[in-house]
């Protein structure tokens, strides 16, 4: 039996990122007096939050002419968008479910140490989980197996037994995980499998994917 080991991505996989993405960008519009046609541009120009944080709020100074620095912006919002995460109930109770049925619970992500930190206490996760690895923290990130290798430590547990990964990034979580070891979980959000080796199983959102992790043993 594989060993009961749970890894999960951080940012839409266990939080709502882009609801919090978004309510950030309608405070930056408020606060600068924006027209309403900017949070679409905000939210698009932000690439699911892959695009580099220099280069975006580059931009947004640049279209917007924005007062403040590129400096003061991104820490501003290293402070801010943490804040609007918000408790999900359903991933609460499912990885309680988990954790009472002897899994072992991890987080991987990329990111800054501190917005994934702060993100983590936001959403109410530090404990919930046995320990997670911020690949700002560690100097590694996903795909590398290294931060894969890391949070199971974290958790008691060996990669090299096997496990599962869960996340929305079919890169960095579906082929970094296939990588290290880890049978698989792809959150679609609703979007097509971009390519590439296919994960263990498909499904809509964190909690259906900790349905079937209960369903397998």
């Amino acid at each position: 039996m594989t060993q009961r080991l749970a890894l999960f991505d951080l940012d839409n996989t266990l939080v709502d990122r882009e609801d919090a993405h978004r309510r950030w960008s309608e405070g930056l519009i408020a606060r600068h007096g924006l027209g309403p046609e900017a949070i679409e541009w905000l939210v698009a120009e932000d690439g699911d939050g892959l695009t580099p944080k220099d280069r975006y709020f580059a931009a947004a100074k640049a279209r917007f002419g924005l007062r403040e620095s590129v400096e003061a912006l991104w820490a501003r919002y290293r402070t801010e968008k943490p804040s609007l995460i918000k408790p999900d109930p359903a991933i609460q109770i499912g990885l309680t479910r988990l954790r009472d049925a002897g899994w072992k619970i991890g987080i991987v992500t990329n990111g800054r140490e501190d917005t994934q930190n702060a993100t983590i206490m936001h959403a109410q996760l530090s404990g919930l989980v046995d320990g997670w690895a911020i690949s700002g923290a560690e100097g590694v990130k996903k795909p590398a197996t290294e931060l894969f290798t890391i949070a199971a430590l974290r958790c008691g547990a060996d990669v090299s037994l096997g496990g599962w990964m869960i996340g929305d990034s079919a890169k960095a979580d579906v082929g970094g995980g296939r990588s290290a070891g880890l049978r698989t979980i792809w959150i679609d959000r609703g979007r097509a499998w971009p390519g590439g080796p296919l994960p263990t199983h498909t499904m809509p959102n964190a909690a259906a994917a900790i349905d079937s992790l209960l369903a397998e043993v």
